[in-house]
């Protein structure tokens, strides 16, 4: 067991890192990689490094000395629980969650973005409007999904979620495609429950969580009725399967070579449900279109959801900014004018998106229920531009390393030998920094623009909001344009 990680529970009652591995190792989940069932998820090599920088998230939200910022009293019990599970009144509120999931981010440097505070942010937003679920589907399931979000908040559920159709015939929708439960639907409604049937992806961080929130946040149209439902499914229950895809963290050859795949690899994966049996308690709606889509839109959960993700990214953008500036001074370059200046423009991206991040609370509004909500026009159009401004910063990051990153040593091994090392320290070694130390900052800086794990970020950077031109819809609906035309009006009308 890492030493890192507690090994007791502490008086208050939060989880701690070490009862969550104990949690996920016996809890009868069923995951398969390679071929096979994973018997033991945490002690697993693909999943080892991810699984304990999971924990270390438990045991800094249990730090007796960051109770404040990470954690608020239960409304119900007067415990301290999770502060992402908080719904946001004021703006100081909403400053407040963004202090907790900045320091989670930190401890993952950005890398890890379905940590548990994503999909309790979303269910913050929908117990922020239960006017929405009790207007759409009756105040029988408002208050339903509050005592679920009652529920994950006492009890520290860390919940993922698979809210995205398998990609098989995007051009027909869910109940016209071959086979009518390809796409996670209900086959069947009982006194005590549904019956969940099919596949739904992309379950990022499904293999770690204790439930994954199943439905779909694609538009559904008449006749998709089956899927559209929200439920709130147990990784363990009878019949729900995770298929992840290859793990960055097994082949990992050591923590040195390879410092982020081999602790960061929160892994996406096809969830499969073979008659997954899911008690009324556990389902948010059912057969309710409009609910399927309003739970995103007429709700603070995309917004709010999408606050911790953008908290995530400006994180993850300071690091990549600390890494490539680390990579001029070893080369000596850093003080040159180009690259002074292609420093500092990238530093203006991340500063752009930093400064967007805090707009969403300084631009927060509140509606006429009193539900506070993130300014979505900031939101937007940070994330309108994402899938262009991520990669942009990785190449610029790219040209600055030049070949530094390229010609390293094959392994660790290497330096652990004494010739080879004497070799390596004569020929490799730069101003201010030995040959190890050169060594291990280039090696992460490749892991994080370079390797097999570096080119899933990219991909997930530019997709995790949706398509490009769905994420800037978002922002065309959110934009003044009205004051805009205001000011085209006035000066049409200026007097000649």
């Amino acid at each position: 067991m890492d030493t890192n990680i507690s090994t007791v529970m502490l008086s208050s009652g939060l989880r701690t890192g070490a009862e969550y591995l104990r949690q996920i190792a016996d809890d009868g989940r069923h995951v398969y990689i390679d071929g096979e069932l994973v018997k033991n998820v945490p002690a697993h090599k693909a999943f080892r490094g991810a699984a304990r920088s999971m924990a270390r998230l438990w045991d800094i939200a249990a730090d007796p000395a960051l109770r404040d910022e990470m954690t608020f009293a239960s409304p119900a019990t007067g415990a301290p629980v999770l502060r992402c599970f908080h719904v946001p009144k004021t703006r100081e509120d909403l400053a407040a969650r963004r202090g907790m999931s900045a320091r989670w981010a930190e401890a993952s440097f950005g890398l890890m973005g379905r940590t548990p505070d994503h999909v309790a942010s979303f269910l913050a937003g929908y117990a922020a409007k239960p006017s929405v679920f009790a207007d759409l589907a009756g105040p029988e399931w408002a208050a339903r999904m509050l005592a679920f979000h009652a529920r994950a908040r006492d009890e520290h559920l860390y919940i993922s979620y698979a809210i995205v159709p398998p990609q098989i015939d995007r051009s027909k929708p869910a109940h016209q495609q071959t086979d009518p439960f390809k796409h996670a639907g209900v086959v069947r409604e009982r006194d005590d429950g549904i019956v969940l049937r099919g596949a739904q992806q992309l379950a990022t961080g499904a293999v770690f969580s204790d439930y994954v929130y199943v439905s779909c946040i694609h538009p559904l149209q008449p006749g998709d009725e089956d899927y559209a439902f929200g439920a709130m499914v147990p990784v363990n229950a009878p019949g729900f399967k995770i298929y992840t895809r290859r793990s960055y963290g097994e082949g990992a050859t050591s923590s040195f070579d390879y410092p982020l795949s081999s602790r960061f690899d929160e892994t996406d994966s096809l969830v499969v449900m073979n008659d997954v049996f899911v008690p009324w308690e556990d389902v948010l709606f059912y057969r309710n279109i409009p609910l399927c889509a309003a739970q995103w839109w007429k709700t603070p959960a995309h917004a709010l959801g999408n606050h911790q993700a953008q908290i995530r990214w400006a994180t993850k953008l300071r690091f990549l900014m600390g890494i490539t500036k680390r990579v001029t001074d070893i080369t000596g370059s850093g003080k040159l004018p180009p690259v002074m200046q292609a420093l500092g423009e990238m530093a203006a991206y991340a500063t752009i998106v930093e400064n967007m991040m805090l707009m969403q609370e300084h631009g927060a509004t509140t509606d006429e229920e009193g539900t506070l909500w993130p300014s979505r026009s900031a939101l937007y159009s940070v994330m309108a531009l994402q899938s262009e401004l991520n990669p942009k910063l990785l190449n610029m990051a790219r040209e600055l390393a030049g070949g530094s990153m390229i010609m390293l040593p094959s392994s660790v091994r290497d330096l652990d030998d004494p010739e080879i090392a004497a070799d390596l320290e004569r020929y490799t070694s730069t101003p201010g920094f030995d040959s190890r130390e050169r060594v291990a900052a280039l090696k992460l800086a490749w892991d994080l623009i370079g390797s097999e794990f570096a080119g899933r970020h990219e991909q997930y950077e530019k997709f995790y909001g949706g398509a490009s031109f769905l994420v800037k819809q978002n922002m065309y609906r959110n934009y003044d344009f009205p004051r805009a035309e205001a000011l085209v009006e006035k000066a049409l009308g200026l007097p000649e």
